[in-house]
């Protein structure tokens, strides 16, 4: 049928076009139905939404569906029923257990892409991923796929070297100083970040702090052939776009399945065009890797799927167990991670892993001779280089080189929980502190989020501080010290943990 379009101010979420209920009957189109719309060489795809916002001879246009082609008001259109993809037969197949083709999965990936498949089958196809898996052919093959769909980057600097955290470990901002370290040393490393999905901030968040983080790839390829880094926000460009739409279903389900996190992270390192890529496996109670046998198995994936793409990839399990040096939100994280660039000291746990790092990838980029790199990331750190290249970094990315760290605006509403006895710090609960953090207003609130004062094994006394909470707003602030008293973010026991009777 033909229609007129009609703009409608709406945002669905998914990809729906509205249709009047007596043109739908006419053209036998029912609720969800998939229909194309083409307009001139353009075809896009949407889920029929019955509705009285349009009259006869028209057809609804929601925002979403504006961000893949900009149709004009009263444009004439042609609308077709789609009928199912393929794509949807090849999920069944994984469903049953079977082993995908490439070509499967590339349609499956194109599919996901062009808006062909709707939420309810991309779900299907994600549940199908976490119950039955996917084999290392199959993996490669959608790594490569969900590259392919998306924008690629050419950076003529190389080597390219890329570093990832798999996350789970509040306080991460170990890469704002790897970046510069390693760049100060005259590698290449465009580092692409994530905001905040379940944590209290991602390394963008932090960044946004003081600097711009949404970029296009012409302007990251411009900022990195200059001055050989970035970090910028992964989200604001067209890498691997299948991956974004699958953690929506990810997220809604609460699953990870191990071969699409494979295919997530590797397909945009090779969307980036890296070479050597350095991987994070942090491990310990309360991340997303418990134990080191996990952690091994994981990084023997990794590194298998960089062979089959072409990249050299090595994996440093890292100590999870509690978050990494003294503070959990964007500002804070901001304030903690300039001031050990600036000084070149900060937390042990925060200098100890970022060197560790950054030791390993300037040993796989050649600048460091074997079981020297930590040493010398070390002396990048301590001799002011690695601040000077972060300032570069900075300007670059709109921000102001000459920043001070106190001068960053923290949450001026806190709360502080003392020891309630003397003791040592037994334990301290990842998950409860992401979670209080988050509970404050972080990471949207880039001011809100904790400040610790104790680590493991630390002994302490009654009424000494373990930790402070900020937040932007009184409201946010008793949220978060409700939840903080229900959860025991910080446990305080003395040498004798229990005493057990002769029975």
């Amino acid at each position: 049928m033909k229609a007129r379009v009609k703009i409608l101010d709406v945002y669905s979420g998914r990809y729906s076009v509205f249709i009047n209920e007596n043109e739908a009957k006419k053209a036998k189109l029912h609720p969800d139905d998939l229909v194309k719309i083409e307009a001139g060489k353009k075809t896009v795809y949407g889920s029929v939404v019955i509705s009285s916002l349009v009259g006869e001879g028209e057809i609804g246009v929601s925002r979403d569906v504006l961000q893949l082609h900009s149709f004009s008001e009263g444009e004439t259109v042609t609308v077709v029923p789609s009928g199912t993809p393929e794509s949807v037969r090849y999920i069944k197949k994984k469903m049953n257990g079977e082993k995908l083709r490439k070509v499967e999965i590339e349609t499956i990936i194109k599919d996901i892409v062009d808006r062909k498949l709707r939420d309810i089958e991309i779900s299907s196809f994600v549940t199908s991923l976490e119950i039955n898996g996917l084999d290392m052919d199959e993996i490669a093959a959608l790594t490569i796929a969900m590259a392919e769909t998306g924008d690629m980057l050419d950076i003529d600097r190389k080597p390219i070297m890329d570093v990832h955290s798999i996350g789970g470990v509040p306080g991460n901002k170990t890469n704002i100083l790897v970046v510069p370290i390693v760049a100060a040393a005259g590698l290449t490393i465009p580092k692409t970040s994530s905001r905040a999905i379940t944590s209290a901030a991602g390394t963008a968040d932090v960044v946004e702090v003081f600097a711009e983080v949404s970029f296009s790839l012409d302007e990251i390829k411009r900022i990195v052939e200059k001055i050989g880094a970035c970090m910028v926000w992964g989200g604001a460009l067209n890498l691997a776009p299948a991956d974004d739409i699958t953690i929506k279903a990810e997220r809604a389900l609460s699953i990870d399945p191990t071969g699409l996190m494979l295919a997530s992270i590797m397909s945009k390192k090779y969307a980036m065009g890296s070479q050597y890529v350095l991987i994070d496996i942090p491990t310990g109670k309360g991340v997303k890797v418990e134990t080191v046998d996990q952690a091994r198995a994981l990084a023997r994936d990794f590194i298998e799927l960089g062979k089959r793409l072409g990249q050299y990839v090595e994996v440093a399990i890292t100590y999870g167990g509690q978050p990494i040096g003294h503070t959990v939100g964007p500002a804070l994280e901001a304030r903690e991670a300039l001031s050990a660039l600036m000084t070149g000291k900060g937390p042990g746990s925060l200098i100890e892993k970022a060197t560790g790092l950054a030791g390993i990838l300037l040993e796989m980029g050649g600048v460091a001779p074997a079981g020297m790199g930590k040493k010398m990331a070390r002396e990048i750190l301590e001799s002011g280089k690695a601040w000077e290249k972060m300032k570069e970094i900075i300007e670059e990315q709109g921000g102001d080189p000459n920043i001070k760290p106190e001068e960053i605006p923290i949450g001026d509403k806190t709360y502080t929980f003392t020891a309630p006895t003397s003791g040592y710090v037994t334990a301290i609960d990842n998950r409860a502190i992401t979670a209080i953090a988050r509970a404050a207003g972080a990471p949207e609130d880039k001011g809100a989020g904790l400040e610790l004062y104790v680590k493991v094994g630390e002994k302490v006394k009654e009424g000494d501080p373990l930790f402070t909470i900020h937040a932007e707003s009184e409201a946010r602030l008793d949220q978060a010290i409700v939840f903080a008293r229900r959860a025991e973010p910080i446990r305080i026991e003395g040498m004798v943990l229990q005493r057990i009777g002769n029975i």
